[in-house]
């Protein structure tokens, strides 16, 4: 009975904290309207192929109908080799938002083990580590993202390595900062004196007290790590034709942006809201999971 009891007390206080935090968030209208245009950005990935076939409009050429203008058969207009543009932004909205949410987790995840255990037991693993980091970091990440690409060769699984690789440094530097405000905590000294040992109690009591920050910078790491991807599309390091991808649609149209602009605008579109829906729930979040504003 006592462990049913404690195990819906601990129920009921998830929920009381995440209700707490969707109060807070429902707040600010910025993080809410954010959040609304992702959710769209999402429905539109989930159901990419019901809303346009993907074979069909934005793979198969039809040399006949090329750069025709936006209208009722072709929302967007189509491309220089007469497919649609509106099929090819929605298919690429797939790629992109992979690449941005799978870079975004590879990351966190090796992020969290490192930054846990330098944190978590400082000392000399600590300061090599940091120091490694600290190298790595010294080098831009888009420059560190190309370089591993142009070592590997461009396509979309290397583009998705060399990007993770690039946001680990930051990510780390982040993740051990939560860490180190937890560790001298009274809960954690006194989970040492029951002798728990050090991996349940980083998995049990640390990294979940230090959640708060590790989410805001993911939420808004997606935003970079989708420009970064699209950057590297654009100069031809990236997801290869005729794969759609919103940075290589825009190196596709650049070619005719005087005659036919929307080539670049919608692509362009739709990497501008993505990221700013990102970046505004990001700092929703962050007023949200910020304890000195609870009052």
């Amino acid at each position: 009975m006592a462990g049913v009891a404690e195990a819906q007390y601990k129920t009921k206080k998830k929920k009381s904290r995440f209700s707490e935090v969707w109060f807070r968030l429902k707040k600010s209208k910025t993080a809410m309207l954010g959040l609304v245009i992702f959710s769209m950005i999402i429905f539109v990935v989930i159901f990419a192929d019901v809303i346009i076939d993907y074979e069909a409009h934005a793979i198969t050429q039809n040399i006949a109908n090329k750069l025709q203008p936006p209208g009722k058969e072709h929302w967007f207009g189509t491309d220089s080799y007469g497919r649609d543009l509106f099929a090819r932004v929605v298919h690429g909205s797939r790629i992109s938002l992979t690449i941005g949410l799978a870079a975004t987790v590879g990351s966190v995840l090796i992020s969290g083990i490192l930054g846990s255990v330098c944190g978590y037991y400082g000392g000399r693993i600590d300061n090599i580590l940091i120091r490694v980091l600290d190298t790595f970091m010294a080098i831009p990440s888009e420059l560190l993202a190309l370089a591993i690409v142009a070592t590997l060769g461009p396509n979309m699984v290397n583009l998705l390595i060399s990007v993770t690789i690039s946001r680990i440094p930051p990510f780390t530097r982040i993740v051990r900062s939560s860490i180190l405000s937890v560790v001298d905590q009274e809960y954690i000294e006194a989970a040492h004196a029951c002798g728990t040992g050090n991996a349940e109690i980083i998995l049990r009591h640390v990294l979940p007290n230090a959640m708060g920050p590790i989410i805001i910078q993911a939420t808004m790491g997606v935003s970079r790590m989708i420009l970064t991807a699209a950057g590297m599309s654009f100069i031809g390091m990236g997801v290869q034709p005729p794969v759609p991808e919103w940075g290589s649609l825009l190196a596709e149209g650049r070619e005719y942006m005087r005659y036919v602009p929307t080539l670049t605008i919608f692509p362009g579109v739709a990497i501008i809201l993505t990221s700013l829906s990102l970046n505004l729930l990001g700092d929703g979040l962050r007023d949200a999971l910020d304890p000195k504003l609870r009052d």
